[in-house]
């Protein structure tokens, strides 16, 4: 079973920056779509930014022009740069297929406030 493993979360202020990676066990990585997702207080789990086996991205309207995606296939790793930081990027970060198919793994938790 594919587990997913997230780490670089943290206490970060408004306009501040954070790095998150997504380890990704199993041998399929690199023919798949990956996904980063997010879950605030209170709300659904929802679709932050995708990148594609080749390398296509696409981001929801509320982070587009601060984050960016991108894939290391060598470390079957996915990857979330987080700039700009505001308030209402705190969450909870998860990976997942980008279908979202997979078992969800513990997350990592962004907390962007003064």
């Amino acid at each position: 079973q594919v587990q997913f493993v997230e780490s670089g979360g943290g206490l970060v202020q408004p306009g501040g920056s954070l790095r998150l990676s997504c380890a990704v066990s199993g041998s399929m990585f690199r023919i798949v779509t990956m996904g980063w997702y997010r879950q605030a207080p209170g709300k659904q789990r929802e679709l932050v930014a995708y990148i594609t086996s080749s390398g296509g991205t696409n981001y929801a309207d509320s982070v587009k022009g601060r984050f960016t995606i991108s894939r290391d296939n060598a470390k079957n790793t996915v990857y979330l740069q987080m700039n700009s930081l505001k308030s209402e990027d705190t969450a909870v970060y998860y990976c997942n297929f980008g279908s979202a198919a997979g078992s969800w793994g513990q997350g990592t938790q962004v907390t962007v406030s003064s």
